[in-house]
C-alpha cells in the first residue's frame, strides 16, 4: 500500500509491451462501488473472496502486469496462483515513507483508525513474513521515482540477476 505499484505497474506495461491489470481497480468496476463500502457494507472476508476470484480469472492473461492489492499475499491459494503465473515482486517502502503517500486518503479501510506511521508499521510489520515468503523479487522503492524503480525492474529481469535484490537511493 502506498509504495506506487499502480503507477509502476502502467509505467512496466508500456516498457515491456505487455497488458496492466489491477486487482483492486478491476473489484471497483465489476462491483460498482469503492474498496472501503466493501469493506463496510460486505466486510474483508468477501473483499478477499473477490480478489482470490479475480486472481482465476486472469490466470489466462500472459504476458500481463497484475497489481494485486495489499492484502492478496495473505491468502496461501492466491500466492501458489501467482507462483503459477509468473514471478511476484513485492515493492516495499518505510513507514514514513509509505504514510507520505496515504496521509490524505480516505479509501483505504485497513488504516480506518489507524492512519499513522505507527498504525502502518504494524500493519507492515503482521504482513512482512507473508509477503517476504511470496515474493520472488523483493525492492525498497524510497527515494526513487516509479519510473526508476520500473526500469530497475526490467534490468533485474533482462540481465537474470539472482531474483532476491533490494535496491535502495
Amino acid at each position: 500500500m502506498g509504495v506506487g505499484k499502480s503507477t509502476i505497474a502502467r509505467i512496466l506495461s508500456k516498457m515491456l509491451g505487455v497488458r496492466e491489470y489491477d486487482t483492486d481497480r478491476m473489484i471497483v468496476a465489476r462491483e460498482g462501488r469503492e474498496i472501503s463500502k466493501i469493506f463496510e457494507e460486505d466486510g474483508e472476508l468477501a473483499f478477499r473472496k473477490m480478489e482470490t476470484d479475480l486472481l482465476e480469472d486472469l490466470k489466462g492473461y500472459k504476458p500481463s502486469i497484475i497489481a494485486c492489492g495489499g492484502g492478496v499475499a495473505m491468502r496461501t491459494e492466491n500466492v501458489e496462483s501467482m507462483k503459477r503465473q509468473g514471478k511476484i515482486l513485492l515493492l516495499t517502502a518505510s513507514p514514513e515513507t509509505i504514510y507520505a503517500h496515504v496521509k490524505d486518503s480516505t479509501n483505504r479501510p485497513l488504516l480506518k483508525g489507524r492512519m499513522s506511521v505507527e498504525g502502518i508499521a504494524e500493519l507492515m510489520a503482521k504482513r512482512e513474513p507473508k509477503y517476504m515468503a511470496a515474493a520472488d523479487i523483493c525492492m525498497l522503492t524510497d527515494g526513487m521515482t516509479p519510473r526508476m524503480v520500473a526500469e530497475k525492474i526490467v534490468e533485474i529481469l533482462e540481465n537474470s540477476t539472482p531474483v532476491s535484490l533490494e535496491t535502495q537511493k
